[in-house]
């Protein structure tokens, strides 16, 4: 572990009380990075019930002088004084709408201001390379950020090969995961969620410089 991530996962630590003790196995940098990458993936796939809202709350506790220290700390004080109703009223807003929500969650959006184009057909040649298929019954694109999310959270925990995870981090969520999360920040819908925008910026630039590191 480098001095830098050294000085990160001071944050990350605070967020081990959101995923099972299947995690125990990794060391800690990977297990710190599998339950950020399951965080924000629950959060995006869906509204959040009280009981995830309750334990994100506990994060407010960190207390690191960090960006990624403060994003979590506000993550936690939002996920306090959010009423679940309210927070399922923002997610439909930022994401579903009345046709299309505030925010379009794919990559292939962002990349080409369209949906279904030519990223989302790399996207499933790679995870078709790297063995996961798409589930029968699922209609929602593989694009999608929490789905993106949710790969990178498996490769970590399965312990495949660095570069695997890093192939796919570089050229599925780099790109794009960046403005996205900066969007969600910024959006008028957003309440709860522009503090997970802010939280998953700080990740996501914490994940570019783990990759730089670790060549």
């Amino acid at each position: 572990m480098t001095t830098s991530m050294n000085a990160q996962t001071g944050s990350m630590r605070s967020a081990a009380q959101l995923v099972d003790t299947e995690l125990q196995p990794l060391e800690a940098e990977q297990r710190y990075r599998v339950e950020a990458y399951r965080l924000i993936a629950a959060l995006l796939r869906s509204p959040p019930e009280a009981r995830l809202l309750e334990r994100i709350s506990g994060l407010s506790q960190v207390d690191v002088p960090d960006e990624l220290g403060l994003s979590m700390s506000m993550l936690g004080l939002a996920a306090r004084s959010s009423r679940v109703e309210a927070v399922e009223d923002e997610f439909h807003q930022l994401f579903i709408g009345l046709g299309r929500g505030e925010l379009v969650p794919y990559a292939s959006w962002y990349l080409t201001g369209f949906l279904m184009e030519k990223p989302l057909g790399e996207l499933r040649r790679h995870l078709l390379s790297l063995g996961f298929e798409r589930q029968h019954g699922i209609h929602e694109p593989e694009d999608h950020i929490a789905a993106l999310c949710e790969v990178m959270s498996i490769l970590i925990q399965d312990e495949r090969p660095h570069a695997e995870s890093a192939d796919f981090f570089e050229a599925q969520l780099a790109p794009w995961s960046g403005r996205f999360f900066t969007d969600l920040g910024e959006a008028k819908a957003a309440v709860f969620y522009r503090t997970l925008g802010r939280f998953g910026a700080a990740f996501m630039e914490l994940e570019s410089r783990y990759f730089s590191m670790h060549v």
